[in-house]
C-alpha cells in the first residue's frame, strides 16, 4: 500500500512557492524604489542654499587727501558678517570660501572663509574681514577723486562658497553659492550708507 505524497516535497509546489516569494520580493523592491524616487523629487529635492549679508562695518579708517601733488592715503578694514541658510532636509557641508572686494570692477582686497557644516534647515554665520589694497585703488585715481568729491565710495563684494548637500550620507549634490553686494560708504563719516545684495546657487 502506497503512502500519499507529501505536498511539502512536491517539486511543483516548491517551485510555485519560490515563484510567489520572488514576485513579492520584486514588488516590494519596486515599491521601495518608487517611494525613494518620490522623496527624492519632493521632500529631499535639493534646494538652493542662500547667502545673505547681515552686517557690514568699518574699522581702522584713516583717509588723507593731498592735491599738490595728487595723493590719497586710505587704510580701511571692512568687516562683513554673512549668513548662510540651508533650506534642505539634509546637511550642507561647505569648503573654504572666498570674499573679494572690488572697486571699479578690479579686485582691491580678499578674505578667506572657514569651512563648516550646516545642519538640515539650519543657518551659519560666517565672519569675513577685508583689507583694502590701496595700491590697487590707485590705478583708478580719477574715479577715486570723483567719488571723494561726491561724498561716497562705492565698493562691490563677491563671495563664493562651494559645498555639497548630503542626503542620508548616500545621495550627494554639489552646490556653489555666491553673493554679490554693492556697498556705498559715506564720506567723511566713512559709514555704510547703503547696501544691495543678490545671491544665487548653482547645483
Amino acid at each position: 500500500m502506497k503512502e500519499p505524497n507529501d505536498r511539502g516535497h512536491d517539486p511543483k509546489a516548491r517551485r510555485r512557492r519560490c515563484f510567489i516569494v520572488g514576485v513579492v520580493f520584486l514588488l516590494l523592491l519596486l515599491l521601495l524604489f518608487i517611494i525613494v524616487l518620490i522623496l527624492a523629487l519632493t521632500v529631499f529635492k535639493p534646494k538652493e542654499p542662500r547667502t545673505e549679508l547681515v552686517s557690514a562695518t568699518l574699522e581702522g579708517i584713516s583717509p588723507r587727501i593731498s592735491f599738490s601733488p595728487v595723493s590719497i592715503q586710505l587704510n580701511i578694514i571692512l568687516n562683513l558678517t554673512l549668513l548662510v541658510k540651508n533650506p534642505n532636509h539634509a546637511s550642507f557641508k561647505h569648503g573654504p570660501g572666498k570674499s573679494y572686494l572690488l572697486y571699479q570692477g578690479d579686485q582691491v582686497g580678499e578674505a578667506d572663509l572657514c569651512p563648516g557644516l550646516i545642519p538640515s534647515k539650519g543657518t551659519q554665520t560666517l565672519p569675513s574681514q577685508l583689507t583694502i589694497e590701496v595700491d590697487e585703488m590707485a590705478t583708478h585715481i580719477s574715479a577715486l577723486i570723483s567719488d571723494f568729491l561726491q561724498g561716497q565710495l562705492v565698493f562691490e563684494t563677491r563671495t563664493t562658497i562651494p559645498g555639497r548637500v548630503s542626503f542620508l550620507k548616500i545621495f550627494k549634490k554639489h552646490a556653489v553659492t555666491t553673493s554679490d553686494c554693492r556697498l556705498a560708504i559715506a564720506i567723511p563719516s566713512m559709514k555704510i550708507q547703503s547696501q544691495e545684495c543678490k545671491s544665487k546657487t548653482k547645483l
